[in-house]
């Protein structure tokens, strides 16, 4: 009886058990689907359902299309688009349909608010301003002074804050009457027979002349330029400015354009950047060199810093040159561009502030 039972397990000439199984060789896998078996590195989500008809769920009864490529999940690769919005969007290779045009709607201009309009002038000014355009200092300091009763306005102290100075008052501080005027720059590309001087007792033509009526306010010119020399020359109302530019030590740098009789030579040239001695003492140029373009030894540019009186025409005298002709183009970073001899202009804010820092 026991052989029977032996004999019923055994396995069949075709290769399968009775209960329906193919039996497990040692060292293989299961051969095809397992119904109601899960292999181990297959994991179903709680949404999917095992199907009930004993398929794998990865495997799919449909034909798969033509000209698609399926990946290990049974996903057309061609026929489904990626990204996080793919279910929402159609994926259609057909170029021939239109695609939706999104309304335009004309954009929207934005009113510019307009700039305040200035107030006119009324002929007054605060008193703190008008402290500061006189020079004395600051407008903040002026307020000080202001509180601490230092200022007089017709023979009154005055301490309000915002005090308004009318046209025709007199303001004292420290026992001298203040003049209150807007700082002013100008410069002027001097011409040839005009001497630099506010006023001639022997009534020759003046820069001033040049320059009247550029403003209401009055200027007068930083340095000097001799009377046969050209170039640019500045004017201004700012005394601490002049004082700053026209001091030794400040070291302001100009060029200079020199005409002479003969051409220069180089030893020359080499002796006045070493430096020489004349009858105030020693001089020596930052450079000088032949003015490219003109072909001509006899014009060269020089470069230097001395503000003594007529330094460039007593350096080439020293050396045996006549100066026939002698033109300032540079001075203090200033060029005479777009200004014809003869001509002034007022300088931009930027230039100012330069100034400032030199």
């Amino acid at each position: 009886m026991e052989n029977k039972n032996n004999n019923d397990n055994k396995i069949k000439s075709n290769g399968q058990s009775r209960s329906g199984r193919r039996p497990r060789i040692a060292g293989n896998k299961p051969h095809g689907p397992i119904e109601n078996e899960k292999r181990p590195f297959q994991k179903l989500s709680k949404s999917e359902n095992r199907p009930s008809n004993g398929s794998h769920p990865i495997q799919s009864s449909e034909p798969k299309a033509q000209g698609s490529k399926r990946n290990h999940h049974g996903k057309s690769h061609s026929q489904r688009p990626y990204g996080p919005n793919a279910d929402k969007k159609k994926f259609s290779t057909d170029k021939s349909t239109p695609k939706p045009q999104r309304e335009k709607h004309p954009p929207v201009k934005k009113e510019k608010t307009p700039p305040p309009t200035p107030k006119p002038y009324d002929g007054t000014t605060r008193l703190n301003k008008y402290i500061a355009n006189a020079g004395i200092c600051s407008r903040r300091e002026a307020d000080k002074l202001i509180a601490a009763g230092s200022i007089t306005v017709n023979g009154k102290v005055v301490t309000e804050m915002g005090y308004q100075v009318h046209e025709g008052d007199v303001v004292n501080y420290g026992g001298e009457t203040l003049r209150s005027e807007r700082k002013r720059y100008f410069l002027l590309n001097k011409p040839k027979g005009f001497i630099t001087t506010v006023d001639d007792p022997q009534n020759r033509e003046t820069v001033m002349m040049l320059i009247d009526g550029a403003c209401p306010e009055r200027i007068y010119p930083v340095g000097r330029l001799d009377r046969n020399t050209t170039g640019l020359l500045l004017f201004t109302n700012d005394g601490d400015l002049a004082r700053h530019l026209t001091h030794p030590s400040t070291g302001v740098y100009k060029i200079y354009q020199v005409e002479l009789d003969k051409p220069v030579t180089r030893n020359d040239m080499k002796q006045m950047l070493e430096g020489v001695e004349l009858e105030d003492g020693p001089i020596h140029v930052d450079d000088i060199q032949y003015v490219q373009g003109a072909n001509d030894k006899r014009i060269v540019g020089v470069e230097l810093h001395s503000g003594k009186n007529r330094i460039v025409r007593r350096l080439f005298e020293h050396f045996g040159y006549n100066v026939h002709k002698l033109d300032r183009v540079v001075f203090a970073g200033l060029t005479k561009k777009d200004l014809p001899r003869g001509r002034y202009r007022e300088l931009t804010e930027k230039e100012v502030g330069y100034l400032m820092m030199i």
